[in-house]
C-alpha cells in the first residue's frame, strides 16, 4: 500500500485542461520531487492533493482511502500538510504564535511542547527570535518558520512548494539541508521545486511535468543523468 496514490487525475481551470491523466505514488518515508518549468502544473498537483482545488476526474488516495472529495481541513487533519509558495505566515503574530498555530488539531495538540522543542532544535534561529514578529524576519527565517509551523502539525506527508523561492544561495542550502534532515528522521516529503538539480539530487524518486503531463519518472540521481533533463533544465 502506498502512502499517497494518484490515478489518472484531471484538473481544469475553467475550460483549460491543466493536469492531464496524472498518475503518481509516494511510499512511506520517501522524498519525492515534482520538477518542471513554470506553468507545467507542479503547484496545481499539490494544491489538488491538499484539497485547495477540485479535480474533474480520477482519484487521490491517502493510506488507501480516497480523499479527493474531502474538505481542506479534513485532509490536513489526516496528516497531509502543505508549506505553500510564498510562506503565508501570520505577519503580525510572533514566531512562537505562528508555530503554535500549526498544532491546532486534536491529533497533535497534546504533544505541542515536544513538537516545539524539536522545531527549535532543527531551527535554532527561530528559538532566538521566538518573540519577534514574523514580518520582521528575513526571507530565510520566514521560510524556516513556515516549515516549522508545518512540522508542528506532525505531518504524515509534508508537501513543500518552491521552498527556495527568493532566497540567497547560502540560505537555500540551509533550507534544503533541513528538508533532508526532516526526511531522514522519518517524515515523507513531496517537494515541488524549480531548481531541478538540487531537488533531484536529494530525492529518492522524481516526476517530470511538462504541459500538465508526466513525461518522465524514475530515481532522482538517474533522472539527473538523463540527456533530456540535462538539456532542458540544466543547460548542459
Amino acid at each position: 500500500m502506498y502512502l499517497l496514490e494518484i490515478n489518472r487525475m484531471n484538473v481544469y481551470h475553467g475550460e483549460v485542461h491543466t493536469l492531464k491523466d496524472i498518475s503518481l505514488h509516494i511510499n512511506e518515508g520517501e522524498l519525492v520531487s515534482i520538477v518542471g518549468s513554470n506553468g507545467s502544473g507542479k503547484s496545481t498537483t499539490i494544491n489538488a492533493i491538499s484539497g485547495i482545488i477540485e479535480i474533474r476526474s480520477g482519484e487521490i488516495k491517502f493510506l488507501d482511502r480516497r480523499i479527493d472529495h474531502h474538505e481542506l481541513h479534513e485532509i490536513s487533519r489526516m496528516g497531509i500538510i502543505q508549506i505553500p509558495e510564498g510562506r503565508r505566515l501570520f505577519p503580525s503574530m510572533t514566531v512562537l504564535e505562528n508555530l503554535e498555530m500549526g498544532a491546532y488539531s486534536p491529533r497533535v495538540i497534546q504533544i505541542k511542547k515536544q513538537s516545539l522543542e524539536e522545531t527549535f532544535k532543527l531551527f535554532p534561529r527561530l528559538e532566538e527570535r521566538r518573540h519577534q514578529l514574523a514580518n520582521t524576519l528575513s526571507g530565510g527565517e520566514q521560510q524556516m518558520l513556515a516549515i516549522g509551523r508545518g512540522l508542528m502539525a506532525r505531518p504524515k506527508l509534508l508537501m513543500l512548494d518552491e521552498p527556495s523561492l527568493g532566497l540567497a544561495p547560502i540560505l537555500v542550502k540551509e533550507i534544503f539541508d533541513a528538508i533532508s534532515h526532516i526526511n531522514k528522521n522519518g517524515t515523507t516529503i513531496l517537494l515541488v521545486e524549480q531548481d531541478v538539480h538540487i531537488s533531484l539530487s536529494m530525492s529518492h524518486r522524481g516526476y517530470v511535468l511538462e504541459n500538465g503531463q508526466i513525461v518522465m519518472e524514475g530515481n532522482g540521481l538517474e533522472l539527473l543523468q538523463n540527456p533530456q533533463i540535462k538539456e532542458a533544465y540544466l543547460g548542459m
